[in-house]
């Protein structure tokens, strides 16, 4: 009878919120050397360290310590985990910047995003077709991070100015880029493993791509806050800080700074700007870093049958044998 990993799910939660709220609050909301900063460290490394020595002891561990002893799954984990930090700390504060520099509301926003959805969804389905034909994937999202690479740069240098149709162009380049990657770095994880383990594996790798999307918005998000804090210092009469509203920049919504003297909105604007784009370059070296550590996966052929051990344990008296070369599906009782 199966067993719940119970205290590895409690451990690993601890761990993992632990991690997110320093990323959170750490340098925003309190100081670095604060002791509740300097607590959740404390709490992230003695949970993780606790879940380690756990999953280790357990009978059927949430995360199996063995997968980690392989290369392919620990690096498409941390290239996946990298991916996540620039994707979700890029996109995640684009519509908002979009609204203020460009003066456009939420739905035009979430409109501009299309082109990067479109070439997204492209780019994941010819990669789909040309792994299926040629059974060669490695190549892909080592490209992949490099257009992310390239679409970071591109981003950073928008300003207010910028016509909208070359912010469209930018963001398809980053949805080529992650349509090349990321379903490919699953793929390399699922075909690492026995089926039996496919699905405790890509669940893993998904979990910790997960964590550096988590982790790439507040870190994103704890920089910009700052910045645009220190520019509107830097810029603003200490009257016009606040915007007229309680809260000072915390308060500078789209609708809030639209309805400001002239001025006072074109400097609140280049702020924003000037506090959100450098963060782009700076997350560049993890899309680079993502596609060097693809050049060393093994190139795995394409699993292309299903063990007959594995099925005859799922569906008791029958087996069944599902191969690539032709369509038929054979099914011999014992």
């Amino acid at each position: 009878k199966p067993k719940l990993d119970l205290g590895g799910m409690v451990l690993l939660a601890i761990a993992t919120t632990c991690l997110v709220l320093f990323a959170t609050w750490g340098g925003s909301k309190y100081e670095w050397s604060d002791p509740i900063i300097l607590g959740l460290i404390a709490g992230a490394v003695v949970s993780a360290a606790a879940f380690v020595f756990v999953e280790s002891r357990t009978a059927e561990p949430i995360i199996p310590l063995h997968l980690f002893k392989d290369r392919n799954f620990n690096l498409a984990t941390i290239a996946g985990l990298m991916i996540g930090v620039a994707m979700f700390g890029a996109i995640g504060y684009l519509p908002t910047y979009l609204q203020m520099a460009f003066s456009v509301n939420a739905t035009e926003s979430g409109l501009l995003m299309i082109p990067m959805m479109g070439a997204l969804l492209v780019a994941s389905v010819v990669s789909g077709q040309l792994v299926s034909r040629t059974g060669r994937y490695k190549w892909m999202p080592i490209v992949g991070g490099v257009l992310v690479a390239a679409a970071l740069v591109m981003l950073s240098t928008l300003n207010p100015g910028s016509p909208l149709w070359e912010i469209c162009a930018y963001l398809a380049v980053m949805g080529l880029g992650l349509g090349l990657s990321m379903q490919i770095m699953v793929l390399m994880v699922q075909n690492s493993f026995p089926l039996r383990e496919v699905g405790t594996a890509t669940a893993s790798n998904n979990f910790f791509r997960q964590i550096g999307a988590t982790l790439g918005s507040a870190v994103v998000g704890s920089l910009f806050a700052s910045r645009l804090a220190a520019l509107l210092t830097e810029r603003l009469p200490a009257a016009a800080q606040g915007g007229g509203t309680p809260g000072g920049s915390n308060s500078l919504t789209p609708a809030v700074v639209g309805a400001l003297p002239a001025p006072i909105k074109e400097v609140i604007i280049s702020s924003y700007n000037d506090a959100l784009t450098p963060i782009f370059i700076w997350m560049v070296p993890l899309a680079l870093v993502a596609a060097v550590l693809m050049c060393f996966v093994k190139e795995k052929p394409l699993a292309t049958a299903v063990e007959h051990d594995v099925l005859s344990e799922s569906i008791g008296e029958g087996n069944i044998l599902i191969t690539a070369d032709d369509d038929e599906v054979a099914a011999a009782s014992r």
